[in-house]
């Protein structure tokens, strides 16, 4: 009979793990698609304040409820080159301290007298958020509902884990094992194990505080286990540093590794000392008993947030330190041979923080847009003088173009099936597919012009249609300065400027063509270079509606 009500036990402790995790996923999941555009701005003041780098990792690690997607999300800023290692590291340290925020509602959920059980209150809100997603009509309210579903959940989760450790907490035998684990090193390997295997420290510290407050372990065991947690958590961060290419994405990873080891080394190292001072009189986990008596559970999240906040206070002076090393253990890589590849965006990311990816493919479509105009330029430099030096360099970077039309839009595929967007990201993606395209073409069409300038051969325009070819360049560059201008403040809209700009270069490519038959008349021309003459005009003006329909797909075939 003992055996059956364990393995029930068990099963109970298994489903409230399971409620458990999908509460917190579906609160973090939620939260970044209604936070997803306040996250993106307070990323954007990342500055080299390392007080503000840590409010900024607190507050987006609350936002989102995930320290490992905080961690993640600033792994692939440092690799895209948007924020320095330096910040990344006051980042990560912010996270730390955001992620005890769970521990503490756990606690909190865990309190109440006179027959109120707040925990029972709190899994009341997964019934009030479904009832809000049924009804709402608008689609941040419906979010919104499913937060209050995720909350709702996550304690309703922790209160069968908590009812399933009551049980366990009446079996002499199961509590004789658990008390004989009285080794601070065992108990931070355990918890360490343990939150690599469910990838998340999160519910190894609720199940800790479970524990604690039924009495199955004492405050001093479940702060080796939470001690082993914060170690653990770490695997995200390393796996996320493994896949990137970037070597300042493995030197992220590392900075977290030794934070959070170096802080756990340091409460054993002062444990034990205390310990063996005092004939185990005194300890962390006494002093948390006499801090909070009678509430196990705020013991141990108490100890979670001063620990993990004091951990950070240490450390916060000694970032430069921290960075010097980590660049000493992995070196930089020595150069490689241009190839293709991505400049902003991390694959990480795609799945952790889609909401920052969203951002990261922006900066990559705006980056795609600068190789583009560039070799545009390099081309008409060519058709100018028939120097052909930067023949390389533009053929590097049509090789870039193509594998971005390829590779990113595969990519955007991709990141638009996660649920964690909201409209506006969802409504954005969907435009990058044509913008893609059009910035693939202004590289083909500048490929052209260049293949132009060598079949003119000897045959050299002169000055008067050189002139006019610069003209050209000049208005086709301001105009992609005023396009890329509003596509970076998401105004998608032809301005006066843009407008007058776009028929300017229409009216001067209109004159040139009028000219061709007099000029070929008057031996401007030769027989070669008549062909390639009005290629140029036909391809200058291909460039410029393609720079339109950045902004408005429908505005060339309009006018």
């Amino acid at each position: 009979m003992e055996n059956t009500n364990f393995f029930l036990e068990f099963l109970q402790l298994m489903a409230g793990i399971g409620i458990f995790l999908t509460g917190c996923e579906m609160m973090s999941s939620n939260l970044e698609a209604v936070c997803s555009d306040k996250l993106r701005e307070l990323l954007a003041k990342v500055s080299n304040n390392k007080i503000v780098g840590v409010l900024i990792g607190t507050v987006a690690t609350i936002a989102i409820n995930s320290s490992g997607a905080t961690t993640v999300m600033a792994i692939g800023f440092v690799n895209a080159h948007i924020i320095s290692l330096k910040q990344a590291a006051t980042i990560i340290f912010g996270a730390e301290i955001g992620t005890t925020l769970t521990g503490q509602l756990v606690a909190l959920g865990m309190m109440g007298n006179d027959g109120i059980d707040l925990n029972f209150l709190f899994s009341a809100l997964a019934g009030i958020g479904v009832f809000v997603t049924m009804f709402a009509k608008k689609d941040k309210i419906k979010l919104f509902g499913f937060v209050l579903t995720g909350f709702g959940l996550l304690f309703a989760g922790l209160d069968m884990m908590s009812g399933a450790m009551t049980g366990f907490a009446k079996s002499p035998a199961l509590k004789e094992v658990i008390a004989s684990l009285n080794s601070s090193l065992l108990l931070i390997i355990c918890g360490a194990i343990l939150t690599a295997i469910i990838q998340s420290s999160t519910a190894i510290t609720s199940i800790s505080i479970s524990m604690a407050a039924v009495g199955l372990i004492t405050i001093s065991q479940g702060i080796y286990l939470t001690l082993g947690a914060n170690v653990g958590t770490c695997l995200t961060g390393i796996l996320a540093g493994m896949k990137s290419d970037g070597v300042n994405a493995k030197r992220t990873s590392l900075i977290q590794l030794i934070f959070n080891i170096g802080g756990v080394v340091l409460v054993y190292i002062i444990d034990t000392i205390m310990k063996m001072v005092t004939g185990g009189g005194l300890s962390f986990g006494i002093i948390f008993e006499r801090m909070f008596p009678g509430v196990p559970h705020t013991q141990l999240a108490m100890f979670h947030t001063i620990f993990n906040i004091a951990s950070v206070i240490i450390v916060l002076p000694l970032t430069e330190k921290l960075v010097e090393l980590t660049e000493s253990l992995i070196k930089d890589e020595p150069p490689e041979e241009k190839k293709e590849r991505f400049y902003y965006v991390d694959e990480n990311i795609i799945t952790s923080t889609p909401s920052i990816a969203v951002e990261q493919i922006k900066q990559e479509i705006v980056n795609m847009a600068n190789i583009a105009i560039q070799n545009f330029n390099i081309s008409m430099d060519m058709i100018k003088t028939l120097n052909f030096e930067r023949q390389q360099e533009l053929d590097d970077n049509e090789k870039q173009l193509n594998f971005l039309n390829i590779e990113l839009v595969e990519l955007i595929i991709k990141l638009g099936q996660s649920k964690k967007l909201n409209k506006e990201d969802t409504r954005y993606l969907s435009s990058t597919y044509k913008t893609i395209a059009d910035l693939e073409r202004i590289g083909d069409y500048a490929q052209n012009i260049s293949v132009y300038a060598k079949e003119l051969g000897e045959d050299k325009f002169n000055d008067v249609i050189v002139n006019e070819m610069e003209i050209m360049r000049t208005l086709i560059n301001k105009l992609y300065l005023e396009i890329m201008s509003s596509y970076k403040n998401d105004k998608h809209k032809v301005s006066k400027q843009i407008k007058d700009l776009f028929e300017n270069v229409l009216a001067l490519s209109n004159i040139m063509v009028k000219k061709y038959i007099k000029r070929l008349n008057d031996h401007e021309l030769t027989s070669v270079s008549s062909g390639e003459y009005l290629k140029i005009c036909n391809d200058t003006k291909r460039i410029s509606e393609h720079l339109i329909n950045i902004i408005d797909t429908d505005y060339v075939s309009t006018h």
